[in-house]
């Protein structure tokens, strides 16, 4: 383990043969915070300021993303359910935990729901990813295995090191009514440089509509337990039509789930750089 400065406590975790890269810090009842497509552990440093102080705060990078190491393993839902646990296991938080899952990473969230439901004391989906109809795509292995490939050219064209950053930048400030990404820059050129970072977000990316339908699956074989479910949505109060039908998604989703549903504006996807208060409010106030 090693410390560092305004971070808690860092360590390398072997899960599936993949070393991630685990932060924990503060005290109490544990959560555990999953961002979305791209996202780095970094992403979370408002909403964890917040927390810490009531809460033992769990967040992670995925693989390939922020210092962890590329995937063995093509993801699914019950993998990524799976590597919640095992986080949380590394860090001997083997009771009850709140989950909070960011976009993609909510059907991570309530997948780890579904599958341990004695591990889960309430589940938060951040802007989560909605998908009514998935159904799998076809040939998944070749489809990986294009993505890999992919994602192999590019960096051997130095593709991700020369535009890596700044296409983090772009993404970053798009999805913010702020238009500004808040991570330092250097962190940014250590994370998004090397081509572990695309070579993730090109294989999550492949494989989402699967994902998708096998979290349809669960909701028909493993309820959901008896705790506090939340969904809040990013409201950028453009009232535009795609505001709107992204909102009414949102509200279904909530619906779906039984769940208590917020929304929060101004806010872009990424509300934890709009709204940080909100996304702590929502998951302090979730197992209260």
């Amino acid at each position: 383990m090693t410390p560092e400065p305004g971070a808690g406590v860092a360590r390398i975790v072997l899960i599936d043969g993949t070393p991630l890269h685990v932060r924990s810090e503060g005290r109490g009842p544990a959560c555990v915070l999953s961002g979305g497509l791209g996202c780095s552990w970094f992403d979370w440093d408002a909403v964890v300021a917040l927390l810490a102080p009531h809460r033992t705060v769990v967040r992670f990078d995925r693989p390939g993303y922020g210092l962890s190491a590329p995937a063995r393993l093509v993801p699914t839902a019950a993998r990524e359910a799976e590597r919640i646990r095992r986080v949380l296991d590394s860090l001997g938080l083997t009771g009850r935990c709140t989950v909070a899952g960011h976009s993609l990473a909510g059907f991570h969230a309530e997948a780890f729901a579904r599958l341990h439901p004695e591990r889960t004391a309430a589940l938060v989906l951040l802007d989560g990813s909605v998908e009514p109809e998935a159904r799998p795509r076809p040939v998944p292995g070749l489809r990986d295995l294009t993505a890999r490939t992919l994602a192999a050219s590019a960096t051997a064209l130095a593709v991700p090191y020369l535009f890596g950053p700044a296409g983090r930048r772009l993404v970053a400030r798009a999805s913010t009514v702020r238009r500004e990404d808040p991570v330092p820059v250097e962190l940014v050129r250590r994370c998004y440089r090397p081509g572990r970072a695309l070579r993730a977000a090109l294989r999550e990316n492949s494989s989402y509509r699967d994902v998708a339908a096998q979290l349809a699956e669960l909701r028909r074989a493993a309820p959901l337990p008896q705790v506090p479910v939340t969904v809040l949505a990013a409201d950028d109060g453009r009232d535009s039509r795609r505001t709107r039908r992204w909102l009414e998604a949102q509200r279904g989703l909530a619906e779906l789930l039984g769940a208590e549903y917020r929304t929060v504006a101004p806010a872009g996807h990424l509300l934890m750089f709009d709204r940080p208060d909100a996304v702590a409010e929502a998951i302090l106030g979730a197992a209260g």
